[in-house]
């Protein structure tokens, strides 16, 4: 695999991600022949999910923000970043997902956009957090039951998207506004789309269960190879999931960096290929759910770069039940999720 030299800090900070690239693939696209078709098939690869209506208002208060006179949204913002993970088929197999039923959640960040969008935190939960699951509202009627010292990927499983999100609520006690999910492999498709990502690793890394072999060092990683990666927990000293965390903050920011160095607006094809992997891999809240939501959420971004974005996970601490389990390390778990409201 080839390995890729240092970068210049200050020029990768200038350089804005082009987040509004990926987002604005509507907009470039009407302005092309096949203009109608391309927008009406990005349009319709994203799903959604309710998640308003489903809660209602029994959730934390939205911060009230300033009246603004730009044209794109600037205010604070918090999104729930959930990675979905398959179980089951032969192509998701291949990708290293294991062989169980169903799909998993085995990924949580909460990204919280700065006033202004020039910032961003990204906070990972880890899915081994023992947690106060609440009562969750269900698509087919009902509702899930309370729990205490439940795992926290279990909300998700239970009781998909609402449950993760209100789950979140609870133990953060800040208010999502919006939910994105990624399905694990769409992003090796996107991957793939804007031709790989350089990340460097630490230690060696030899997991059979996601198919993922590299030694310490700067690798340029294809698709698949970036989903082991994501997936990759086996492999490290102990099978620790905090390890696990630590290998997807630096994908989180190659991807990033990835983003900044593709200069998609001058190459529509590529353009297009990136935003039906970006929007074929995307389950959202309603508020997302069209190319003109995520046009504007990506112009917001426009001045965000890579150097920007600070990648955190939730102090934690072994639970005193089960060392091979965790629970938010108070107060600083709580300072944390408060300085993000």
């Amino acid at each position: 695999m080839a390995a890729r030299g240092g970068q210049d800090g200050r020029g990768g900070r200038r350089k804005g991600l082009k987040v509004a690239g990926l987002a604005l693939a509507g907009s470039l696209l009407l302005g092309a022949g096949a203009a109608g078709w391309a927008y009406w098939h990005l349009n319709g690869n994203i799903k959604s999910v309710d998640i308003n209506g489903a809660l209602g208002d029994d959730r934390p208060a939205r911060p009230v923000t300033a009246p603004s006179a730009s044209p794109v949204p600037t205010g604070a913002l918090n999104i729930l970043v959930l990675g979905s993970d398959s179980r089951s088929g032969e192509e998701n197999r291949e990708l290293g997902g294991g062989d169980s039923g169903g799909a998993r959640s085995d990924t949580a960040m909460v990204v919280h956009l700065d006033a202004g969008r020039t910032a961003a935190t990204v906070v990972s939960i880890p899915r081994d957090t023992l947690v106060e699951r609440p009562s969750c509202p269900l698509p087919s009627g009902g509702t899930t039951r309370e729990a205490s010292g439940a795992m926290f990927n279990t909300a998700y499983e239970l009781g998909g998207p609402v449950c993760a999100v209100k789950t979140v609520e609870t133990l953060t006690g800040v208010r999502m506004d919006h939910y994105v999910e990624v399905d694990f492999s769409g992003f090796a498709d996107l991957v793939d789309a804007l031709g790989g990502v350089t990340v460097t690793t630490d230690v060696d890394i030899d997991d059979d269960k996601s198919h993922l072999h590299l030694d310490a060092g700067t690798h340029h990683l294809d698709g698949s190879e970036a989903l082991g990666l994501a997936r990759t927990r086996y492999g490290l000293a102990g099978g620790s999931d905090l390890a696990r965390i630590e290998l997807q903050h630096k994908l989180v920011k190659a991807l990033l960096e990835q983003v900044s160095a593709t200069d998609l607006l001058t190459d529509p094809a590529k353009l297009y290929q990136v935003a039906d992997a970006l929007t074929g891999s995307l389950t959202t809240d309603t508020g997302l759910d069209s190319l003109g939501e995520l046009t504007n959420l990506g112009r917001s971004l426009g001045d965000l770069a890579a150097d920007d974005v600070r990648t955190l996970t939730m102090p934690v601490l072994p639970a005193p039940s089960d060392p091979n389990r965790v629970v938010a390390d108070q107060p600083e778990a709580a300072d944390l999720w408060e300085s993000l409201r």
